[in-house]
């Protein structure tokens, strides 16, 4: 079996949409959407890396999993639970490690690469 390195420009990816009030209980503010194209799923289904787009809103984070981040276009906030919140823009890249509770919230529709190891449901 050949292994082949994912070109995150080339490889097209399966891309995916979902209007995140579907979920309930976790949209907060506004009314995001989110666009989502998957370009790599290991064979355990743990570890996934793909592009994602978010028009502004915001929501309780997503838990049990780490989650490292570039953003490629737009604007974002991570607020902790204290209250201590974090800025990122394009050409910033963030780690959100498993155990992080609070809102991510999106001021502008923002564009991000992602790699997320999930260590189960949520």
């Amino acid at each position: 079996m050949t292994v082949k390195v994912i070109d995150f420009g080339q490889d097209a990816g399966q891309t995916t949409y979902r209007r995140l009030a579907d979920l309930p209980d976790r949209v907060v503010e506004g009314d995001p959407h989110h666009e989502s194209t998957l370009r790599f799923t290991s064979h355990d289904g743990k570890l996934i890396a793909g592009t994602w787009t978010s028009t502004p809103g915001k929501w309780h984070a997503f838990t049990a999993r780490d989650e490292f981040c570039y953003i490629l276009t737009g604007h974002v906030r991570l607020i902790a639970e204290d209250g201590s919140a974090q800025t990122f823009r394009s050409g910033d890249a963030f780690l959100i490690p498993d155990g992080f509770r609070g809102l991510w919230e999106v001021i502008e529709t923002t564009t991000k690469h992602f790699v997320i190891r999930d260590h189960g449901n949520d």
